[in-house]
């Protein structure tokens, strides 16, 4: 249980640094076109793992599935990376880093919602709570935003939170190798981005610092980060614990944001916090209390 703490709070880590990664993407001049961060990174993080596979020797792996495996993996790529990452991009380049990290972690409380639909797990009075503490932390913050624009970057990344839930639940239904899974995804995504950016937008040329920051969010915090955090998802008998560690991640995101992009922590965002990260102890607490009981 130790281990699948210990994986999950290392992808926290590396998620803390997204939402300002790719905001310091988007105010560059000129800005880097949101499906063309996306087509990028992922196709990085689509290389990163096919060389951990390959290294590893874990691609043999791949015989055991058939054609209907790759195109399940391939759907639940484009659910719950395309459409998830898509539409939190989409909340980060209307939103501040800070405020899209914040609403975009209603994930973690769509996690428990769709395991306890989809997969039959429990929902205690202690689940309850925890959930409503941290999802009223996220109204919070939300209440404080205004303007048309900000509105729809909420609903966005309220929409994204809804599919990545509902993809970590069928991901874990379906039970794949999440090795082989996660190289097929990020290739879907990258493909589907690439399509999306053709249509929609006018790709710019990309400096060596822009494809290092493409490199880490490719890399780090889509690769390596979804490789860990799905691996702990995968391992534990009760998902919520784990789901609900997520909630941290929006504090650290806040320190990363002000040191990358200046962005100040305001009275409302505080109080958000302590919601969220009050939702986590309580959840925290309980969960260590009965397994040691």
């Amino acid at each position: 249980m130790r281990r699948n703490y210990l994986l999950a709070f290392s992808a926290m880590l590396m998620w803390s640094t997204m939402s300002g990664a790719v905001k310091l993407l988007f105010n560059r001049t000129p800005s880097i076109p949101n499906f063309q961060v996306l087509s990028v990174s992922a196709f990085f993080a689509f290389v990163a793992l096919l060389l951990y596979i390959v290294v590893t020797g874990k691609i043999k792996a791949v015989k055991q599935y058939n054609f209907g495996d790759i195109l399940n993996m391939s759907g639940l790529g484009f659910l719950g990376f395309f459409m998830y990452t898509s539409l939190y991009f989409y909340g980060i380049s209307v939103l501040t880093a800070q405020e899209a990290c914040i609403v975009n972690h209603l994930w973690p409380m769509m996690i428990v919602v769709f395991s306890v639909i989809i997969l039959g797990e429990k929902l205690s009075a202690v689940k309850i709570g925890a959930l409503a503490s941290s999802f009223i932390g996220v109204v919070i913050l939300s209440g404080g935003i205004h303007g048309d624009g900000q509105i729809w970057g909420i609903l966005s990344c309220a929409a994204g939170a809804v599919c990545y839930g509902l993809f970590t639940a069928l991901n874990k239904k379906k039970d794949y190798d999440q090795n082989i899974a996660m190289t097929i995804m990020w290739l879907v995504t990258a493909l589907a981005a690439a399509v999306a950016g053709l249509f929609t937008e006018t790709w710019v040329p990309l400096n060596t610092g822009e494809i290092i920051g493409l490199l880490w969010i490719g890399a780090a915090t889509d690769a390596a980060a979804y490789l860990l955090w799905t691996i702990a998802i995968h391992s534990s008998e009760n998902t919520a614990p784990i789901a609900n560690m997520a909630y941290i991640t929006p504090f650290m995101a806040m320190i990363v944001s002000w040191l990358l992009l200046g962005e100040k922590l305001s009275p409302t965002a505080a109080i958000a916090l302590i919601f969220i990260v009050g939702g986590v102890a309580v959840q925290g607490l309980y969960e260590a209390k009965h397994n040691k009981a």
